[in-house]
């Protein structure tokens, strides 16, 4: 396996379960059939994260997830804590 994909899917494992972990906000961590609810959402983290986009950036797709594409009313708090964990991942690794 090269480096650039293992380090990609280290990326991936560590965003999913920041996302299931620490953001969860229909709250099914502790549901084992709903492990993978949020791993649609790692990709386009993924993305914002390697192009060491602002926290702003992650906090707003987050958001975005939370409160329009979930219907949410959203917990603001909570995820500019995860946005702060997601950019720490890229400092992590440099």
């Amino acid at each position: 396996m090269s480096q650039q994909l293992q380090t990609a899917r280290q990326y991936h494992k560590a965003i999913r379960d920041i996302l299931l972990k620490e953001w969860d906000p229909i709250g099914v961590v502790e549901i084992p059939e709903a492990q993978d609810e949020y791993d649609s959402y790692v990709p386009q983290i993924y993305g914002l994260i390697i192009r060491r986009e602002p926290v702003e950036k992650i906090f707003d797709y987050l958001w975005w997830a939370e409160t329009k594409n979930m219907e949410l009313c959203g917990n603001r708090k909570r995820t500019e804590s995860v946005a702060g964990k997601l950019v720490e991942l890229a400092k992590a690794t440099s």
